[in-house]
């Protein structure tokens, strides 16, 4: 069969008019009524029946037009994937993470991510609390701090993330600096809220940080939020535990205690199996991984420079 007399043949049958149809494929309605003739004759059957209001689908036609759909969408579904395996990355790419993460160390550097790749047009899915079905479709590719369980899934890892201990510049010259763990009864400590799961696992380990007695110490402030957490600090509220990907934000923000460190966490470059040949995904993983290594290189370069 000719693949130009389906095409013609699927739009008068959603259209349900060949003038309509002529309209829509730049074709005049003989043209469209010669294709549909023609389409018939090869087949042997009457693919519409025409009366005074209009023309319907016969019952062959119906089983036409079903297998015309079927085979429109795998030919779609195949051209997505060969786009893949082209020389310059292209398309939609939606990627979902924390939002800390998401809001200062990854949306800092898309600016240079699309410069270098301006045919990606990048989504960013900041949820905590929440994690997105990628088998699904929900986005494309994660960047996650536990590692996934679920099946069907590639995973790269991406970075080690650990908190240490920050203080405004404000703050210490209003309140000192703690000089050892114990010292931290006498200053205020920001904490993430319990009233929702934190985003990564021991989140609150300052409370407990120099406590002999297992006893937490009380916080100043419960934030649900890693991200709303800095900025209280930035403001001079108090003292919390950070990522470096945060406090390197602000230059008004100092290390206290430098031997004291939170747990270490991994973070996890994560996409469905489906997309693995992806250069969309390609790309932003090697450009991730370099601005990785550029990030530790620059902390230290910084270290030593202090």
């Amino acid at each position: 069969m000719d693949w130009n007399q389906l095409r013609v043949f699927a739009t008068v049958a959603d259209v349900g008019s060949f003038t309509a149809a002529g309209k829509a494929l730049g074709l005049s309605q003989s043209a469209v009524s010669r294709q549909i003739g023609g389409l018939e004759r090869d087949l042997g059957v009457i693919l519409f029946r025409r009366h005074a209001s209009g023309i319907i689908l016969s019952e062959p036609g119906a089983e036409l037009k079903s297998a015309v759909e079927e085979m429109s969408s795998r030919l779609a579904l195949a051209t997505g994937q060969i786009n893949e395996f082209r020389d310059t990355p292209e398309g939609p790419l939606r990627i979902t993470t924390t939002a800390a993460f998401g809001s200062a160390w990854l949306s800092a550097r898309m600016n240079r991510f699309i410069e270098t790749y301006p045919d990606i047009s990048v989504s960013l899915l900041l949820v905590d609390n929440l994690e997105l079905d990628l088998c699904q479709g929900e986005a494309d590719v994660a960047i996650r701090f536990q590692r996934p369980t679920q099946q069907n899934l590639v995973l790269r890892k991406l970075m080690s993330i650990r908190y240490h201990v920050f203080a405004s510049s404000q703050y210490l010259e209003v309140n000192g600096t703690p000089e050892n763990e114990e010292d931290l009864d006498n200053h205020r400590i920001i904490v993430y809220g319990d009233d929702v799961p934190a985003p990564i696992e021991d989140l609150n380990w300052l409370l407990m940080a120099g406590r002999e007695d297992n006893e937490p110490r009380t916080p100043a402030l419960q934030v649900n939020s890693v991200y709303g957490i800095y900025r209280a600090v930035l403001s001079g509220l108090g003292i919390a535990a950070l990522p470096y990907y945060l406090s390197e934000e602000s230059s008004n923000l100092s290390e206290i205690l430098p031997t004291l460190q939170g747990p270490s966490i991994e973070a996890f470059f994560v996409y469905p199996e489906e997309l693995r040949h992806s250069k969309r995904i390609a790309v932003l993983r090697d450009f991730l991984l370099d601005e990785v290594i550029a990030s530790r290189k620059s902390r230290s370069s910084g270290s030593k420079r202090r």
